[in-house]
């Protein structure tokens, strides 16, 4: 096969195929006495499970799994897909935290912002390795007039509450699906206010369907890469 062989199959340039096996992501191709690249069924299937991987676990972690693959680093592969499946898992379990709260908070608006029944408090650090994400993260939205902590009196260290966990939680979910944070604050008003939830239905509806599509992008994933493992391990001499 060609590069363009590969390519046509995709709607990629010639130069994006040869670009993968620079990066790792294909197998090395054999070169005829003239220079030019010889690509086999094999390079065809390593390209059909790269290009399924990245929109199930993103560019970066595709590109580790077909590198540990052809570093013979199965295991490492593995365990970046485990990784994969475990943040789809706390994506889930997020959205449904998110639901739920916001739906507790609607039935009972007279409340306050924060969720009912609810009495904890987290520092900033304590927060953020929550989410895991960084504390300047935390900040960034608080300047961005998402977020609103108190500060401790004696310290003047925030103070994150339950409508604050609520509300970082809810801005960690809008912004993994993409939301911009002038989005998200109107959004997250909205559920303090305890009304006008049409925008914050569709969104989180927006990103349940995200999560689901990938998902099912997982599922075409691994298949396609078991097909490619499969080959390479009767092509591949026994070391």
């Amino acid at each position: 096969m060609r590069p363009a062989d590969l390519a046509r199959e995709h709607g990629i340039s010639t130069q994006a195929v040869r670009n993968y096996e620079q990066d790792g992501f294909l197998p090395p191709a054999e070169r005829t006495p003239t220079g030019y690249r010889i690509y086999t069924e094999a390079h065809a299937a390593a390209l059909r499970a790269y290009l399924a991987l990245v929109p199930a676990y993103g560019h970066a972690a595709a590109g580790r799994i077909m590198n540990a693959v052809h570093g013979d680093d199965l295991d490492g592969a593995l365990q970046t897909i485990d990784r994969g499946h475990g943040r789809l898992l706390r994506d889930r379990d997020t959205l449904r935290a998110v639901r739920d709260a916001v739906g507790h908070l609607i039935a009972d608006s007279g409340t306050g912002p924060g969720p009912a029944g609810r009495a904890e408090s987290r520092t900033i650090g304590e927060l953020a390795h929550r989410l895991d994400i960084t504390p300047a993260t935390l900040r960034n939205w608080e300047a961005a007039g998402i977020l609103t902590p108190a500060r401790d009196r004696a310290t003047g260290y925030r103070v994150f509450h339950a409508g604050d966990i609520r509300d970082a939680e809810l801005t960690h979910l809008l912004r993994r699906g993409g939301y911009p944070l002038s989005h998200i604050r109107t959004v997250v008003q909205q559920v303090r206010q305890a009304g006008g939830t049409s925008a914050l239905a569709a969104a989180l509806d927006g990103w349940q369907r995200k999560l689901t599509a990938q998902g099912l992008a997982m599922l075409d994933a691994s298949v396609q890469l078991s097909h490619y493992l499969s080959m390479r391990n009767t092509t591949t001499p026994a070391h």
